[in-house]
Parts: C-alpha cells; sequence; structure tokens
C-alpha cells in the first residue's frame, strides 16, 4: 500500500466534512476502471502487484480505495472472499497476468463453489500480443470460465470503466459468485476522457425475485398439514440478507430449523427451535431430524453431498419445498415436489401471507427436543490423555463475544469449530465450505478484519496443516497491525486424512504425519506477532486471555490429542440418520 494510502493528509489538503469532494477527470482506462470501483462504494481490495497490472496499481495512487498489499495472490482471493462475505457485498482482489492470475484461480473456485459475491482484476499483456506466448501471458479468461458466473475481457480504455461496474453489480446480483475481468495494458494504459457510467446489470441477466403465486399457494397447503415439519436454512438465506425474515417465519410457525453449514449464525445456535446444522459432521439430533421429518422446507440450499449422504435415502419421509433464486439448482440433486425460484426473503414472506394457520407440530418439538437430550455434543477431557480440542473452541468461545467473528481453514479443527462454538448472528462464521481448501482460515481473518466492526473479535480457528499453507499472510497482519487471534489446534497430521486413514483404509497413514512442525508461537514471533503454546487444561485460559487483550496478531499453539476424531460422522454416501458415535460404528 502506498504512503499515500496510509498517511493522514495535511490539513490543507483536507476538505471540510461538508464540502464534496470534486474528483479529477478521468484520462486513462485504468483510471476508468478505479472510478468505476468508487462509485460502487468500494471502500478495500486485496492484491499483489505486478507489471500488467501496474497501471491499475498506478492509478490506485491517488484513489481512496484502501489497498492491502497481500503476500501471495491466493491470499488476496481468501481476504477478498472473507471481507466480501463479513460486509454483505462483493469483495475486490487484483492480481497481475500470468502466475498472478493463476494464483487467484483457488480463491476464485471457492467463492463459486460458496456463492460468494468477489469481483477479480487480473492484468493482461497488451491485446495484439495476446496468443504470442508473451512474458507472464495466460489465458486467464479460458482458465476462470468454468469457476466464475461470468468474466470479461476488456475492450479498450473508452469501455473498460463500465465493464468493471457490470461486473461488480453482476457479482453479487442473483445468486451471487464471482466475477473477473482480464485487462490488458493497451486497455489500462490506454487514454479515455469518458467516466463511468452508474453500474448496470447485463440486459440479459433478470433473475426471478418473487415466486409463481399458484406455486407458493401448493407449498402452504403442504406445511399446514404437515406433522412434521422441518426448514433447512441455506447459505442462500445469508446471502439474501434473509435472515431476520426466516427467523421470524420459523419461530411464528413453531418449525424447527437445521442449517447448512454456510448457514450457520441463521438461526442462533441456542434457540428452542435451532437443531443446528447437519450432514456428515453436523449434530445427531439436526441428522435425525431430517430422516424423519414429513416436509423438508429447504430455502437457499443447493444439497451438496456432504449435507444428503446418500441422495436416496436423504428425507425418505419427506414432500420438499425448495425455495432458491437459481432455478439450475431446483430438482438438481433432490426432488422438489414444491419448487419455489425466488429470492429467499420475498418467497418466505410469500408463504407468510398464504398460510391460514402454522402446522400442528406440537408433538414434533417435543420429539426434536428429545433427540437434542438423546445426542448431545459433549466430549470428555481424561487428564491421562493431551488437551481436547472441543473444549479449545468453548473456551475461545466464552472469552469472546457473541459478535465474535470466526474463520478457519479446513478439517477437524473446521469441524470442531463449528460443533462447539456457539453462533448467534449471521456473518460471524466464514469458512470454505463446497471446495474444502486447506489454508482459507488465516488470509480470511484478515478479510474479515478489515470488514468488522472495530469492537468485533476476530479469531482464526487453524489445524496445523491449513495454518502451513498460507502462514506467510502473518506478514500482512504484522505490518498492518490487525488484531487478530489465530488459535493453531496443532495434532501434527492431516487430521481428517489420518482420521479417514483409521476408519476406511486400515490404519495405513500414508503421507498423514505432520510431526515435522515448526513450533508455531516461536514463528509468530519471527514475523513480529505475538506467541504462545500451550499443552495443558491450566494454561487455556491464561493464553488465550493474554491474546486477546494483545492490540495486534497473535497466534497460540495449542498441542491437542493427536487421536482425536470429529464425531458425530455420516460415513460418505450413506444415510444422515445412521450416525457413528465412534469408530466402531462406522
Amino acid at each position: 500500500m502506498s504512503e499515500r494510502a496510509t498517511q493522514p493528509a495535511p490539513d490543507s489538503e483536507r476538505n471540510e466534512p461538508d464540502e464534496p469532494t470534486e474528483r479529477p477527470p478521468v484520462t486513462s482506462g485504468a483510471e476508468a476502471a478505479v472510478r468505476a470501483l468508487e462509485n460502487a462504494g468500494v471502500e478495500a481490495m486485496f492484491g499483489v502487484q505486478g507489471g500488467a497490472i501496474m497501471p491499475v496499481y498506478d492509478a490506485l495512487y491517488h484513489s481512496d480505495i484502501r489497498h492491502v498489499m497481500m503476500a501471495h495472490e491466493q491470499g488476496a482471493a481468501h481476504a477478498a472472499n472473507a471481507y466480501g462475505a463479513v460486509r454483505g457485498e462483493p469483495g475486490v482482489c487484483l492480481a497481475t497476468s500470468g502466475p498472478g492470475a493463476t494464483n487467484l484461480v483457488t480463491g476464485i473456485a471457492d467463492a463459486d463453489m460458496d456463492s460468494d459475491a468477489m469481483l477479480a482484476l487480473t492484468g493482461q499483456v497488451p491485446a495484439d500480443m495476446v496468443g504470442s506466448d508473451a512474458f507472464q501471458e495466460t489465458d486467464t479468461t479460458g482458465v476462470t470460465a468454468p469457476i466464475t458466473k461470468h468474466n470479461y475481457f476488456a475492450g479498450d480504455a473508452d469501455t473498460v470503466g463500465d465493464t468493471v461496474g457490470e461486473a461488480f453489480e453482476l457479482a453479487r446480483a442473483g445468486r451471487p459468485g464471482p466475477t473477473l475481468v482480464d485487462l490488458p495494458k493497451n486497455a489500462t494504459l490506454g487514454e479515455t476522457a469518458r467516466e463511468p457510467g452508474p453500474a448496470r446489470l447485463p440486459e440479459t441477466y433478470a433473475p426471478q425475485l418473487e415466486a409463481d403465486d399458484d406455486a407458493v399457494a401448493l407449498a402452504a397447503r403442504a406445511i399446514e398439514r404437515a406433522d412434521k415439519p422441518l426448514l433447512l436454512f441455506g447459505g442462500g438465506v445469508i446471502k439474501a440478507d434473509a435472515t431476520e425474515t426466516a427467523r421470524e417465519f420459523a419461530i411464528d410457525n413453531g418449525i424447527p430449523v437445521v442449517e447448512t453449514m454456510p448457514a450457520i449464525g441463521a438461526m442462533p445456535d441456542d434457540h428452542e427451535l435451532c437443531m443446528e446444522w447437519a450432514g456428515m459432521h453436523g449434530t445427531g439430533y439436526a441428522n435425525m431430524a431430517i430422516t424423519h421429518t414429513d416436509l423438508l422446507i429447504a430455502v437457499g440450499c443447493r444439497f451438496d453431498d456432504r449435507l444428503t449422504g446418500g441422495v436416496d435415502t436423504f428425507a425418505p419421509e419427506a414432500e420438499v419445498v425448495h425455495v432458491d433464486i437459481d432455478p439450475a439448482e431446483i430438482s438438481k440433486n433432490v426432488h422438489a415436489d414444491y419448487p419455489l425460484v425466488g429470492d429467499a426473503g420475498r418467497v418466505l414472506d410469500q408463504l407468510d401471507e398464504e398460510l391460514e394457520r402454522p402446522p400442528d407440530a406440537r408433538e414434533w418439538r417435543e420429539q426434536c427436543r428429545t433427540w437434542k437430550e438423546e445426542y448431545p455434543m459433549d466430549y470428555v477431557t481424561p487428564d491421562d490423555e493431551p488437551l481436547k480440542p472441543q473444549f479449545v473452541v468453548e473456551a475461545l468461545d466464552e472469552a469472546t463475544s457473541d459478535r465474535a467473528i470466526v474463520t478457519t481453514g479446513v478439517g477437524q479443527h473446521q469441524m470442531w469449530a463449528a460443533q462447539y462454538w456457539t453462533f448467534r448472528h449471521p456473518r460471524t462464521w466464514i469458512s470454505s465450505h463446497g471446495l474444502g481448501t486447506m489454508g482459507f482460515g488465516l488470509p480470511a481473518a484478515i478479510g474479515a478484519r478489515f470488514a468488522a466492526e472495530d469492537d468485533q473479535e476476530v479469531v482464526c480457528i487453524d489445524g496445523d496443516g491449513s495454518f502451513l499453507m498460507t502462514m506467510q499472510e502473518l506478514s500482512v497482519a504484522v505490518r498492518e497491525n490487525l488484531d487478530i487471534t489465530v488459535a493453531v489446534l496443532n495434532n501434527e497430521y492431516i487430521g481428517m486424512v489420518r482420521q479417514w486413514q483409521d476408519a476406511f483404509f486400515e490404519g495405513r497413514r500414508m503421507a498423514a504425519d505432520y510431526g515435522w512442525c515448526p513450533e508455531f508461537d516461536k514463528l509468530a514471533e519471527a514475523f513480529g506477532a505475538r506467541g504462545w503454546s500451550v499443552d495443558e487444561y491450566d494454561q487455556v485460559a491464561p493464553a488465550i486471555e493474554g491474546a486477546l487483550a494483545h492490540d495486534g496478531p497473535s497466534v497460540i499453539d495449542f498441542h491437542i490429542d493427536p487421536a482425536e476424531n470429529v464425531y458425530p460422522m455420516v460415513p460418505s454416501g450413506g444415510a444422515n440418520g445412521k450416525f457413528a458415535l465412534s469408530e466402531e460404528q462406522l
């Protein structure tokens, strides 16, 4: 980030609060691209400098947009993704051509799988050199076509601003997702006086926001007559800003709620109607509810395999109401008896207006409460065994506020965080779901920190394997003095791989042992952060207290029980209702 962006302007250069800011005219394609971002209200972006993207960086020199220089382009994409997820708007990342653009690919694919709004800007060699195998040339639009909602090759300086604005709008419209604009240097260096117009969607893009009235009526009748109705909130509930509407619908109609992992926080975990999240490592009571419901009302959910297990055994007794803004998701994996295409909040409002009475689900609610008692999320802490990760997660949760933001990598630590942290608010659980990207946690914490309110804690719960993949981003956290706490649940394994090898590969632990891990507390100190190392239960609380009190980045290396596994567990392709509580039950 340039000195100009980090230092306050002299008094003589500051505008009075009520004085309108007069912006200089656009003179180049790069300035038009930046102006389009300014017009869209972009406040921060994440990237890595390089030759082909340099004209855009030069235009950013005079912009109020804050640029965060990341250590690696993958980190830039994950940070932008998390920033957007916390803010509820597209995050923006940028990189140069060739390896810069390809290093963004994992983060773009991650955003695509999770339907997260994000805009990527990539530099490119001049258009007349494309196809010549020029230095750092890659067919970026070709590479990213399968993993973007849409991508663009900017044509010339006069149109580049409008292209960037359209890409930003498209990323957040309808079903969100990543978009990309490839910026050849002739377009960014080219002269233009054309100011970008208001950002507009393509004329061909018009998502359906309200469901067909007749379809709503049929679904409402099904809800009224259901004996065992169950709401399934997917990530689309949060992305549509429909959390309050969804909660009110559940409470007003007395319908228990199960969440998918991306929807964690849509319903408060401690609400009496909340069964928490379902699927491979979801709660036993959530999976029992799905198995025995007679009407599943899925909202903003794509029914991925980690949720459903075997599709043939998923919700076997239920008719299905499926609300989704993307018609391609309807009956793609699970047949919808009552398809409702539209925005999650609007369709729930339609259903609420159409319902003449709530379903009589008193006995069903009592059954759901019974399952909570029968399959509690508990664990033991024997004195003769190492530190349990569940204890660490609960201690972190207890030490932070209800609004704390949790980011994670992918693996066992991710599951323990989702299982044992009590989430009460949307946009406080930031993780990689569909792509399952190890290394997501730390750069996501950086993006979340820039997006969060000042009084919100940001905690990254990571695994040793995930942390090793992107730990270079600690340099960014130290440089920017970001108040984030990284809790490494260190079992010196790729833990989920080790668990599967023990369960399904007769204990052959091939390439899963991370016994050569560095001392993460000392590594943190080398970066300029604070570090703690924890082995015993009585060390947990003081380390957490010290890390949270430290005004800056901190890392706690928790040496946890390497033999601990994640349960409940539904074997891949299995039936949700036949979850295992131990390896012997698999």
